[in-house]
C-alpha cells in the first residue's frame, strides 16, 4: 500500500491529496532546474538600485549643510564625515529624548515580534492541521479583517486606551500589536505545505500530547516562516508612526516621533532631519546584515522540505 493511501486512512482525504501534490511538486522541481539569464540579473540590478537610492539620497542630504541643500537639491554625490556630527547632535540634543525613544522602540519591537510569532504559529497550526467546527468560516473572517483600514479602528481604540488610563504609555502601542491577521494567514499557508500530516500522526502515535506535538513537531517546521514573520513585525513596529503619534506624548516617544520633533521649529534643518532618519534606519540595516542570509537560507530549506 502506498504512503498516500496510508495517509488517506489515517489522516483523511484532504491530507492524502496534499501528500500527493507535494510528491508531484518534488518530481517537477527535480526535472526543471534552470539557471537565471542576464535579463533576470538586469532586472534584479535595477530593483536593487531603485530600492537603495532613497536611503543613499538621505545619507547625502544628512552629510550636507543647510545652505548647500537650499541652493541645490543634490548638493554632492558622495557623503562625507560630517554625517557623524549630525548623529552626535541628534543623540545629545536637549530638544528630544533620543535614548528614551530608542528604549521604547526596542521594547515595542521585541515584545510585539515575539508575541505575533507565538500566537500566529499557534493559530496557523490550528487552522492548517487541526479539524474543528467552524474552521473554514473563522479563517475567512480572520483574512477578511485584513481588508479593514487601520484608520477605522483608531477612534474606538483611542477612547478605550484613554478610559483605562493608558494614554501616553507604551503598553497602549504594545497590546494592540500582540497578534495580527496577516501573521495568522502567513503561518497557516506555510504550515499547510511544510508540515506533513505523517509527522503529526507519528507524534500522536508515540503518545505526544497536543501541546508536545506543537512544541516538538510544528514549531521546528515553522521556524523559517516564523523568523521572517518576526523580522517583518519588528520592522513594522520600528517604523510605525501613525498610532504612536496619536497615543504617545513627547515625554514618552518612539524613534519616528523623535524624528518628527527634529523639524518642529520655524527653521527646518533638513540636514539634521535626514541625519536623524538615517540614524533611526541604521539598526534595521545592521539587523538585515546579520540575519538576512540565514533567513533566506531557512526559507529555501523550508520550501524544499515541503
Amino acid at each position: 500500500m502506498s504512503s498516500v493511501a496510508v495517509t488517506a486512512q489515517t489522516a483523511g482525504k484532504g491530507a492524502a491529496r496534499a501528500a500527493a501534490r507535494r510528491r508531484a511538486q518534488g518530481k517537477a522541481s527535480g526535472s526543471a532546474t534552470r539557471r537565471a539569464g542576464w535579463v533576470v540579473y538586469l532586472l534584479l540590478a535595477i530593483a536593487l538600485v531603485v530600492s537603495v537610492f532613497p536611503l543613499y539620497f538621505t545619507l547625502l542630504l544628512g552629510s550636507s549643510d543647510p545652505v548647500s541643500i537650499a541652493q541645490n537639491a543634490i548638493p554632492q554625490w558622495l557623503p562625507d564625515a560630517s554625517i557623524f556630527g549630525q548623529f552626535q547632535e541628534v543623540v545629545t540634543s536637549d530638544a528630544i529624548n533620543f535614548w528614551k525613544a530608542l528604549g521604547n522602540s526596542v521594547l515595542i519591537g521585541v515584545v510585539c515580534s515575539a508575541s505575533v510569532v507565538l500566537f500566529s504559529t499557534l493559530a496557523g497550526y490550528s487552522f492548517a492541521k487541526l479539524s474543528f467546527r467552524g474552521r473554514g468560516p473563522l479563517l475567512v473572517f480572520v483574512i477578511a479583517t485584513m481588508a479593514v483600514p487601520t484608520q477605522l479602528g483608531i477612534i474606538p481604540l483611542y477612547i478605550l486606551m484613554s478610559e483605562i488610563g493608558w494614554y501616553g504609555k507604551v503598553q497602549a502601542v504594545i497590546i494592540p500589536g500582540l497578534v495580527t491577521a496577516f501573521g495568522v494567514f502567513w503561518m497557516t499557508q506555510y504550515l499547510s505545505e511544510a508540515l506533513p500530516y505523517e509527522l503529526i500522526e507519528a507524534a500522536r502515535v508515540d503518545g505526544a500530547s497536543m501541546i508536545r506535538t506543537f512544541w516538538s513537531v510544528a514549531l521546528p517546521a515553522a521556524l523559517p516562516a516564523a523568523s521572517m514573520l518576526g523580522l517583518f513585525t519588528f520592522v513594522q513596529q520600528w517604523t510605525n508612526f501613525f498610532w504612536p503619534s496619536i497615543i504617545l506624548t513627547n515625554e514618552n516617544p518612539t524613534l519616528p516621533l523623535v524624528v518628527r520633533s527634529l523639524q518642529a521649529n520655524y527653521f527646518v534643518d533638513y540636514s539634521l532631519v535626514m541625519g536623524g532618519i538615517f540614524l533611526v534606519t541604521l539598526p534595521l540595516l545592521v539587523l538585515f546584515a546579520f540575519v538576512g542570509r540565514q533567513l533566506v537560507a531557512g526559507i529555501m530549506a523550508g520550501a524544499v522540505k515541503g
